[in-house]
């Protein structure tokens, strides 16, 4: 017996006031869980089998090249037009089954598929049980909410990433390892946007020497005169 065979005879037998509600359990939550119960043994059986021909034909493929080594006089007649073609034949069948892998996704949506369907029966014997998240619930019908917006969360996280795959995955945007990590350090150290600003101050470079001694000159003056006239007025305060 299926799954949701199993769980229908527990549905009816749960208590719940309106009766829409066993409904859609069998109608919304079983057949998800059916659905993707058949979708996962699909892409399982293509999966297999694909994966079967290159991990064969990978193993084939070197030992007849190798029997080309040997004597000629000892191999059987038109040998080498034999393993020509069936070395020909067990390249294309490899090739082709790979490429089938990657255009199909079959290794993503296999496991893909499998995990959703996991999700919803873990979902569903919590809920059945009371236990888990639902633990703090009384009864079945006070936890129904919460159960049907679970499911529903599932459902659209995997369509979400069925969506995603293909031609979408190539449109984003190449992550700036370098980039990111300036700006977490700028936010975590505002300091350091000042330093940055400080490095990038042009400070003018003067190249006329004649011109800087006279600057100097004047500004040693200044300072001898200065200190001279400290000096007269000392002396006339002690006279005084």
């Amino acid at each position: 017996m299926t799954f949701s065979e199993n769980v229908s005879g527990i549905i009816d037998d749960i208590e719940l006031s309106r009766t829409y509600d066993k409904a859609i359990l069998k109608y919304r939550f079983l057949e998800e869980i059916t659905y993707y119960e058949k979708k996962r043994d699909e892409t399982k059986r293509y999966y297999n089998t694909f994966r079967f021909i290159v991990t064969t034909g990978s193993i084939l493929l070197p030992a007849v090249l190798s029997m080309g080594q040997m004597d000629p006089a000892k191999l059987p007649k038109n040998f080498d037009m034999i393993s020509y073609w069936c070395s020909w034949t067990i390249s294309l069948l490899v090739t082709a089954s790979n490429g089938f892998l990657q255009l199909f996704s079959l290794d993503k949506n296999y496991f893909s598929y499998s995990m959703v369907v996991e999700q919803l029966k873990t979902e569903g014997w919590q809920f059945f049980g009371l236990s888990g998240k639902y633990e703090d619930f009384h009864d079945h019908q006070t936890a129904y909410k919460t159960f049907s917006k679970s499911i529903e969360s599932i459902k659209r996280k995997q369509i979400d990433q069925e969506f995603s795959n293909g031609k979408g995955e190539n449109k984003k945007k190449k992550f700036d390892f370098q980039g990111e990590m300036k700006k977490f350090t700028d936010d975590q150290n505002p300091n350091l946007k000042i330093q940055d600003n400080v490095k990038n101050v042009t400070i003018p470079i003067i190249t006329d020497v004649p011109k800087v001694n006279e600057i100097l000159k004047k500004e040693a003056s200044e300072i001898v005169s200065e200190k001279i006239n400290k000096e007269v007025l000392d002396s006339n305060n002690k006279k005084d």
